[in-house]
């Protein structure tokens, strides 16, 4: 989770992002089927509502492909892993000849909840079952994940440079791989891919963004204020959020405020927006400003970026010394996130304050 304070680097397995959300067959009807509104429940987060609906779908035997896939989902989203893996199978089995692109997006999903399992063993044969139909960056990347996961370095270096000669301009690839090697503590590897990034010929303003996080990521904060000033003259979105960030980690909160409030200002109110906010407020160890600016955020109908604020909320009340309060959110926390390393360990510590 970038945005905590106590930061822990890129989170894997964005290999999600790269899947396609399939929403099954459409009907020529009307009225949506049980799998897209299973579909619409698992964007919305609505899980358990969402299994109910699948379920329903599976006992009609309605698109019992998709249905099945939908299931394993929705399993993935409640951190039921290996319910999500039966599911995903189920979906496998039923599939036809002619269902090969949505099979291999079956694949990913089973690959990735594996992942999360720590069954790499697991992931990398699913993985080179995916290969064994298409030469993927995405599977390359997955696997490599899981090799170095198993102490295999050579192994995962030859997996991420197939993928990077597959994608040679994907800058979130690049990026996947610095935070794989981040992870293992070999942050001296994953540098050399950042750098290679960096030399991705381009002139476009979408690359001056993307080259900006990557020299955030090297922590050459000056070069990333660099690329991003052009973007930030002309509100850029993202561009105000990272530039806002990088004033964050050097420290100079003044100015990280004051890009997250012309994000507001041009861009409406967002929960990531006032977290920046309160990451500022905490900076300058002002810890009841912090949590109004949180109780804002979290105050939105909009659900990206509140997990950050409600574990932010918890550093507030911990760093303001309202371990009571601070223990109490943590508990809340840790429900809410189960899978959150993060919120375990906070809870763990707060219970011996």
């Amino acid at each position: 989770m970038e945005e905590t304070v106590k930061a822990r680097g890129i989170i894997l397995l964005s290999i999600l992002l790269f899947m396609m959300v399939l929403a099954g067959c459409k009907q020529e009807t009307t009225l949506p089927t049980n799998v897209e509104i299973g579909m619409q429940e698992i964007e919305a987060g609505q899980y358990q509502k969402a299994l109910t609906t699948f379920g329903t779908a599976i006992l009609e035997e309605q698109d019992l492909v998709n249905a099945y896939r939908g299931e394993g989902i929705a399993y993935m989203g409640l951190g039921n892993y290996d319910e999500a893996i039966i599911s995903f199978d189920e979906a496998i089995a039923r599939a036809e000849d002619k269902q090969g692109e949505l099979v291999k997006d079956i694949r990913y999903y089973k690959a990735a909840t594996l992942y999360k399992t720590e069954d790499f063993t697991g992931t990398i044969s699913v993985c080179d079952d995916i290969l064994a139909e298409d030469s993927e960056a995405d599977a390359y990347y997955l696997r490599g994940t899981s090799y170095l996961e198993q102490g295999e370095a050579e192994k995962a270096k030859i997996d991420f440079d197939i993928a990077v000669s597959q994608q040679p301009q994907d800058y979130d690839l690049y990026l996947n791989i610095y935070a794989s090697y981040l992870e293992k503590n070999l942050s001296a590897e994953g540098d050399l891919y950042l750098q290679k990034a960096l030399e991705i010929d381009s002139k476009n303003k979408e690359d001056a963004y993307h080259k900006a996080r990557i020299y955030y990521h090297l922590e050459n904060y000056e070069q990333a204020k660099t690329e991003l000033t052009e973007l930030v003259g002309e509100q850029g979105e993202k561009a105000l959020l990272l530039m806002g960030k990088t004033y964050q980690a050097m420290e100079d909160y003044p100015h990280a405020r004051n890009m997250y409030e012309q994000y507001i200002l041009v861009h409406g109110e967002t929960p990531t927006a006032y977290n920046g906010i309160a990451l500022a407020d905490i900076g300058e160890e002002n810890y009841d400003r912090a949590l109004g600016n949180i109780a804002k955020g979290l105050a939105l109908a909009e659900n990206k970026g509140k997990q950050e604020l409600y574990y932010n909320e918890i550093v507030a009340y911990e760093f303001k010394g309202d371990f009571q309060t601070a223990k109490e959110k943590a508990l809340t926390y840790r429900t809410s996130y189960v899978m959150d390393p993060l919120g375990k360990k906070e809870y763990d510590f707060l219970q011996n304050r």
